[in-house]
C-alpha cells in the first residue's frame, strides 16, 4: 500500500513538472494561450498520473503534430482568411484544450478504476476524430478547389462550416491513421521483442484500423455537425458568414443553429462519437 502510494506521489510530480514544461514552452511559441497553457498542465498531469505511456503519449502526438501543421501554414494567405471566419485560431484557449482532451481523461480516469481494453479504444477513436478535424483544417485550407457543402454538395467560400475538400479528407484520414500508428508502437514499445512483433503484427492492425474509421467518421461528423447545427452569425459591418458572436469589432446577427453549439461543443460531440464507434470497432476485431 504505501509503495502504490509513493508511485502515484512520483508519477503526479513527474506529471506536473512535464505539463508545465510543455505547457510553458507552447505558450512561448503562442501554440496555447494562457488559459489554454494551465489546462494544458492539469490535463497532462492527470494522464501521467492515471494513466500509462500510450495515454498520454497519443496527446501529445496530437498536440505535437496540429501544432506543428497550424505554424507551418500559419502564413498562408488562403488559410489566414478562413481563419477569419472560425470561431477559434491555431492558438488554443482552454475551451479548446478540454473540448480536444477532455474526455479522454475521463477515460483514462475510467480505465484506471476499472481496466478494460474497450476503454483504450474508445480514447484511440477520440484521438484520432480530433486530430483528424485539426489536420483537415490546417491542410484543407491550402487546397486549390473550392471546398463543397458536406450536405448539399454546392460550392462554399474557404473557412465555412460544413465544406469539406479532397485535400482536407485525405489529410483527415491520414491525421487518423496517424493516431493508430503511434497508439500501436506505444503499446508494443514496453514488451520483449517476441511480443511487440505479435503486437504490431496482431492487435496493432486493430488500432489502426479503429482510428482510421473512427476518425474519419468522427472528422465528417464534425463538418456535418458544423454545417446544420452550429450556431452561425452574419457580420454586420462586412456581411460575410463567420462562427464568430463579433466579427470587425461589432456583434454579428445569428442566422442558423444553435447558439449552445459552438465549434468547441461540435468538436467534443464528433470525438465522443468518434470513441463510442472505436469501442465497437475495438470489440468486433478483438
Amino acid at each position: 500500500m504505501v509503495g502504490w502510494i509513493d508511485e502515484w506521489w512520483l508519477r503526479l510530480l513527474a506529471g506536473l513538472l512535464a505539463s508545465g514544461f510543455a505547457a510553458a514552452a507552447a505558450y512561448h511559441v503562442r501554440s496555447l494561450s494562457l488559459s489554454g497553457a494551465w489546462s494544458a498542465v492539469v490535463m497532462g498531469t492527470g494522464f501521467v498520473t492515471l494513466g500509462e505511456p500510450v495515454w498520454f503519449g497519443l496527446l501529445i502526438a496530437f498536440f505535437i503534430s496540429s501544432s506543428a501543421w497550424s505554424r507551418y501554414k500559419r502564413k498562408h494567405r488562403t488559410k489566414a482568411l478562413a481563419e477569419a471566419k472560425y470561431e477559434k485560431t491555431g492558438r488554443r484557449d482552454a475551451g479548446q484544450v478540454w473540448a480536444n482532451g477532455g474526455a479522454g481523461l475521463l477515460l483514462c480516469a475510467a480505465h484506471a478504476i476499472w481496466p478494460d481494453q474497450g476503454w483504450l479504444f474508445a480514447y484511440i477513436g477520440v484521438m484520432a476524430a480530433v486530430n483528424a478535424d485539426t489536420w483537415a483544417t490546417e491542410i484543407g485550407a491550402l487546397s486549390k478547389s473550392a471546398p463543397r457543402s458536406v450536405t448539399s454538395g454546392k460550392p462554399v467560400t474557404a473557412g465555412t462550416s460544413g465544406g469539406v475538400t479532397p485535400l482536407g479528407s485525405a489529410a483527415a484520414l491520414a491525421g487518423a491513421v496517424f493516431i493508430g500508428a503511434v497508439a500501436a508502437l506505444l503499446l508494443a514499445a514496453p514488451q520483449p521483442a517476441e511480443a511487440a512483433a505479435g503486437t504490431l503484427g496482431g492487435a496493432a492492425a486493430a488500432y489502426i484500423a479503429a482510428a482510421a474509421a473512427a476518425g474519419l467518421a468522427g472528422a465528417f461528423a464534425d463538418s456535418l455537425l458544423g454545417a446544420t447545427g452550429q450556431a452561425m452569425f452574419r457580420c454586420q459591418v462586412c456581411g460575410s458568414e463567420t462562427e464568430r458572436a463579433a466579427h470587425c469589432g461589432s456583434a454579428a446577427v445569428k442566422v442558423r443553429g444553435f447558439a449552445w453549439l459552438n465549434n468547441d461543443r461540435v468538436n467534443l460531440l464528433s470525438s465522443l462519437f468518434a470513441g463510442a464507434l472505436a469501442w465497437l470497432i475495438g470489440h468486433a476485431l478483438l
